[in-house]
């Protein structure tokens, strides 16, 4: 059987996760990227048999091109993509050869965050105040609303807490859309309330007809005005009113086939609000994680749906380890010359992993984002407190620099 993957840009959760799932599926697997050259690099140590991995160059961002190159090679059985920037061209193709699939307009709906609210307006489970400002709008059109300040300016497809800023007033507001129009040419903006409360995600996985609720994460963000995730911590279950709420909006909108990584926030008085949908696998190597916490072949599951298998009725995942990621992130511009290894460690009972996000010897500049980690700190174990500690005493007896 015959897999496509389409990516851009190779990830840990393609080059540890979904091609390795694949291999030991027996799957022969075509790659179609925009940056072959790229992929063929990242997946040189990766053992498959001979002739069973094969990288081809492709304008994946056209769903016409992908079909027409899959149509040219051999016939498909799945065509998969975890990139946020893919999902409605591999739905498109997908549905073209009759293969399963998500439903193209739930991954429009999901990545082009103007059309998430409007149609969760519409379903009448969530209204967000919320304006678009179109690539060829002056932002001083937003002068005419009535936006109810403090709100969030964020591009429309946009990913990793990019050119998102909480903004206080108007002549901010129209100063900040300026700058990213100028950063970001012909890219739309979303204007958008502010919603007050605790960032939390949901983990889902669905085959179409039964949906698996993986758990989720608390969220910890940095102070405003930006939006860096600086730790997250595993929980098995919301409560359970919360889940139902998100869960509700997730069928308005359509999102139930395959993996789905949601943000939303819990208010006081217990409203869960989403603040987006990324209709693919939880990232920053969380998904990795999460299969070797959880105790499940989460991506040969996830590999399985599409290719049109049925998840089990019970996917045995453990619920007796909690999970604590904190983020090392970049202060300031210049180039890492100093970080840890690679490691993992059993440190009096917890499970210690470390992962560098950012080579030694790199350059770059303050982002403000989620870009800006430089390595990865998870700790895995039964006590939250003892996790922690953990991660804190690591990041005591190491050391990170960033030469200006």
């Amino acid at each position: 059987m015959r897999l496509y993957l389409l990516a851009h840009n190779p990830t840990d959760s393609v080059t540890e996760g979904f091609l390795p799932a694949a291999a030991r599926l027996g799957l022969d697997v075509t790659v179609l990227s925009d940056d072959a050259a790229a992929h063929r690099l990242a997946y040189a140590e990766l053992v498959f048999p001979a002739g069973s991995l094969e990288v081809l160059e492709c304008d994946v961002r056209d769903f016409r091109e992908v079909i027409g190159r899959i149509s040219r090679h051999h016939a498909a059985d799945a065509v998969f993509t975890n990139s946020d920037h893919l999902q409605t061209q591999a739905a498109l193709a997908a549905e073209y050869f009759g293969l399963p699939a998500k439903d193209w307009k739930a991954t429009l709906r999901a990545k082009n965050k103007a059309e998430l609210r409007r149609h969760l307006g519409e379903s009448g489970l969530d209204t967000v105040w919320s304006a678009e400002l179109a690539a060829e709008q002056a932002p001083s059109d937003l002068r005419a609303l009535d936006a109810p300040f403090p709100c969030i300016v964020k591009p429309r497809e946009g990913v990793a807490s990019e050119d998102v800023e909480l903004v206080r007033d108007m002549d901010a507001l129209v100063r900040l859309c300026e700058e990213i129009q100028h950063r970001r040419p012909g890219a739309a903006l979303v204007v958008e309330e502010f919603l007050v409360g605790e960032l939390r995600t949901l983990e889902t996985l669905g085959d179409g007809t039964v949906r698996h609720v993986l758990g989720g994460f608390e969220t910890r963000l940095s102070p405003p005005p930006y939006f860096i995730e600086e730790v997250l911590e595993f929980v098995h279950a919301h409560p359970q009113p919360v889940v139902d709420q998100i869960l509700a909006q997730l069928d308005a909108l359509g999102v139930g086939f395959g993996i789905c990584h949601t943000e939303f926030i819990v208010q006081p008085d217990g409203r869960a609000r989403i603040v987006e949908v990324n209709y693919r696998a939880i990232g920053d190597r969380s998904d990795l994680m999460m299969a070797g916490f959880l105790g499940i072949p989460l991506f040969e599951h996830v590999l399985n749906v599409h290719l049109g298998r049925p998840l089990p009725a019970d996917l045995g995942a453990r619920t007796d380890l909690l999970a604590h990621n904190l983020a090392v992130c970049a202060d300031r511009a210049g180039t890492l010359t100093a970080a840890p290894e690679p490691c993992d460690l059993d440190v009096a009972g917890v499970g210690l992993s470390y992962r560098p996000m950012r080579a030694v010897g790199t350059r770059h500049p303050h982002y403000r984002t989620n870009r800006d980690y430089i390595g990865a700190i998870w700790t895995v174990g039964p006590d939250l407190t003892e996790l922690r500690r953990a991660a804190a005493e690591f990041v005591a007896a190491n050391r990170w620099e960033i030469t200006p």
